[in-house]
């Protein structure tokens, strides 16, 4: 794991609320369902492939595969992707130019007069005009590359340079039927410190952990711990000094489908006479395709004191991190970007003294699912479960505090889906008001004063479909849908005095 740190900063200005961690049709009043037994529904059964086949295997591609290829050639014999001893030496992500050599055979041999091969020559064994490649995060390509070659340019020291275009997934995986879904490894991810005081703890078999929090990690997750001061509401007594401090917890997966099924189909034209004018062969892309990401979630935050707090929330956020996960989809790389931001959010009224803190284990499911009668539709579900929480409100005020994640997943280097997940906390007091509770304990509040306070607990939920999303082959998203906004509480206590 990389971690790069970032000069100490004050309060973090606000930031645009994005889409992230999760979505629409959530489950928000507290429960439990179980991480086993989710599976992404691509809107159709891909277990199976339309010629009988049997689907293809979705697993984590193994290290020694970190640099592998898969080359197709349509239209021509054998043209189903295969793996490939092909290698992206490099790419120019400006001129889409990339120079690919033969993994084990050295660098390519430029010709006796040591000039290139003439453009549009296709050395034996090697890339042609029409080969469509796949292939690992490469040298100029670290989000993978998924490519065309469209022009043979000719032979360098380094490998055969080609021009390429974009091109998609059915391409390569045609008919084929694929469904999986992946962990991401927990080591894997890039951190960016946004705050001093974070720090980064996961845990992986064979007994490998890292960071302070390492051994008591479950297996496959990644935990993300921040403790920092805030901003003081003004006029506040020094005694109202406020700090934020707690983690969250994710074990995430990649949920990946493809279903082939709408095969090249050949159509023909007659003349008049009688004779074959015509003859086309056309595609279309998959009839079923799902990406998104799940896991297993938890998270454990405290605020105290009396924020500076105002009307529209002020995000901090405390932690970027990105990895780049392949699934081995059959002979395919299949490359996909996962981007995660932690983040505080507080929002209130600056004038109430609190001391509140919740726990909340739960799991989510965001993602698109798509289907040739509905097209692109949201996938989105969440079930959380809040512990007992103690609360401490002073004086009358409003007060709201969020510990979330901001999430994209896309395929080489397309973001597909955005989605956020903020569970909060939510207290309110009216008139002069300290009420102490320990929540589903059965006790009664210690209240040293006359007034009414409230305690709740809740998710908010948003995301976004984007038009990359095309890169499976589907027909292009001509805007960006939304997941759906879904606002959810639950009271966790009150009282009347």
């Amino acid at each position: 794991m990389r971690i790069r740190k970032r000069p100490s900063r004050a309060l973090v200005p606000a930031l645009a609320a994005s889409a992230l961690f999760l979505a629409a049709g959530c489950s928000a009043d507290p429960g439990q369902s179980s991480a086993a037994a989710r599976t992404p529904d691509a809107g159709t059964s891909a277990t199976a492939t339309a010629n009988g086949d049997q689907p293809l295997a979705v697993a984590a591609a193994p290290a020694a595969a970190a640099t592998s290829t898969a080359v197709a050639r349509p239209g021509s014999a054998g043209a189903k992707a295969r793996k490939s001893s092909l290698k992206v030496k490099s790419y120019d992500s400006h001129t889409r130019r990339a120079v690919i050599s033969t993994v084990g055979k050295g660098t390519s041999s430029p010709s006796p007069t040591g000039t290139p091969t003439p453009a549009g020559t296709a050395t034996p064994g090697r890339t042609a005009v029409g080969d469509v490649i796949a292939s690992a995060p490469a040298p100029g390509a670290p989000d993978g590359l998924l490519a065309k070659v469209t022009k043979v340019i000719g032979e360098t020291a380094d490998g055969t340079e080609v021009q390429t275009a974009p091109t998609t997934l059915d391409a390569l995986l045609g008919d084929d039927d694929a469904k999986g879904t992946v962990p991401v490894d927990p080591a894997s991810f890039d951190v960016e410190r946004l705050l001093p005081d974070v720090k980064v703890s996961w845990a992986k078999t064979g007994d490998i952990h890292s960071g302070p929090e390492g051994t008591k990690v479950p297996l496959g997750s990644l935990r993300v711990d921040v403790a920092t001061k805030v901003a003081t509401a003004e006029g506040a007594p020094a005694s109202a000094a406020a700090s934020v401090s707690g983690f969250v917890q994710v074990k995430p997966e990649v949920d990946f489908s493809y279903g082939g099924g709408a095969s090249a189909a050949s159509t023909t034209s007659t003349a008049s006479t009688g004779s074959t004018a015509s003859t086309a062969s056309t595609a279309s892309g998959p009839g079923a395709a799902y990406l998104g990401v799940s896991g297993d979630w938890t998270s454990q935050w405290a605020l105290k004191g009396r924020a500076g707090a105002t009307a529209k929330p002020v995000r901090l956020p405390f932690a970027k991190l990105h990895a780049d996960p392949v699934l081995q989809v059959g002979p395919v790389p299949v490359v996909v970007n996962l981007d995660l931001t932690c983040y505080f959010e507080i929002s209130g009224d600056g004038r109430v003294t609190v001391d509140v803190e919740q726990d909340l284990k739960g799991d989510f499911k965001a993602g698109g699912t798509f289907g040739t009668a509905a097209g692109w539709t949201p996938v989105n579900e969440s079930h959380m479960d809040s512990s007992p929480v103690r609360t401490s409100v002073t004086t009358a005020g409003s007060v709201k505090a969020a510990l979330g994640a901001q999430a994209t997943v896309g395929l080489y280097g397309a973001v597909g889906v955005t989605a956020d997940l903020a569970p909060y906390l939510r207290g309110e007091a009216a008139g002069t008001v300290t009420a102490t509770t320990p929540v589903g304990s059965g006790a009664k509040s210690d209240v040293a004063a006359s007034g009414s306070w409230a305690l709740y607990g809740g998710l908010d939920l948003s995301g976004t479909l984007q038009i990359q999303l095309a890169i499976f082959g589907t027909p292009v998203i001509q805007h960006a849908i939304p997941l759906g906004t879904l606002h959810r509480e639950w009271k966790l206590a009150d009282g009347k005095m």
